[in-house]
């Protein structure tokens, strides 16, 4: 009598590597995509980044900035 694995034939064993090799690129996108969302939360890049794609004007940017550093100046 054979066991389960012994009836598998070669083609069986490619797809089964083929779901392997996909299943762990989508878990490595995951962890690198949730890397670079905690990057983007820095206050400082998501102000210049408005700024630079003209959503607030040039006094909202300096008035915003002036805020984040008075904020960062008085954390412990």
């Amino acid at each position: 009598m054979m066991s389960a694995w012994g009836d598998m034939t070669l083609g069986a064993w490619l797809w089964m590597g083929v779901w392997v090799v996909a299943l762990l690129v989508m878990v490595w996108l995951l962890v690198r995509g949730g890397e670079r969302s905690a990057r983007a939360e820095d206050p400082d890049a998501i102000l210049r980044a408005r700024y630079a794609h003209g959503d607030i004007t040039q006094a909202e940017f300096e008035q915003a900035r002036r805020v984040l550093r008075t904020d960062k100046e008085t954390r412990p």
